[in-house]
């Protein structure tokens, strides 16, 4: 497992370049506010919006995942727990007002990048709207 990339993952890197490419700037492994040792893959602080791209084996993936054989109870309780951190994580975010995205690693990085930058400008909208409402 030690040998697992936990970051910097191929599927993450072809996503940053398509952001960067579109002009767009982020934090990469940002902390998740509140919660210890648990990070953002991309976080856009200002728009709030957090985009994490999962693992097929790692987080449970409906189409991808697979079930050791070996020691088969233990990779099962693993998995759960991370598919259990993973629905934590999503909810403590949202909870102070994060977009989550979610996405698994075999994921086509155009339609992910595509789908991060539609969130974040809408964000950005949101937030410029009630920043014009304040002097009102």
């Amino acid at each position: 497992m030690s040998r697992q990339a936990s970051k910097d993952t191929g599927a993450e890197l072809a996503v940053r370049r398509l952001l960067h490419a579109a002009g767009l700037r982020y934090r990469v492994e940002y902390p998740v506010p509140g919660m210890a040792r648990r990070r953002i893959d991309v976080a856009f602080t200002r728009a709030k919006v957090a985009v994490l791209i999962d693992g097929c084996f790692w987080h449970g993936c409906p189409r991808h995942a697979t079930h050791p054989k070996s020691n088969a109870e233990w990779w099962r309780n693993k998995l759960d727990r991370n598919m259990a951190r993973d629905r934590e994580t999503t909810e403590h975010l949202t909870a102070l007002g994060w977009t989550v995205l979610r996405f698994w690693e075999h994921e086509d990085p155009a339609e992910v990048a595509t789908r991060v930058r539609a969130a974040v400008v809408r964000r950005l909208g949101e937030r410029a709207g009630k920043r014009e409402t304040w002097g009102d």
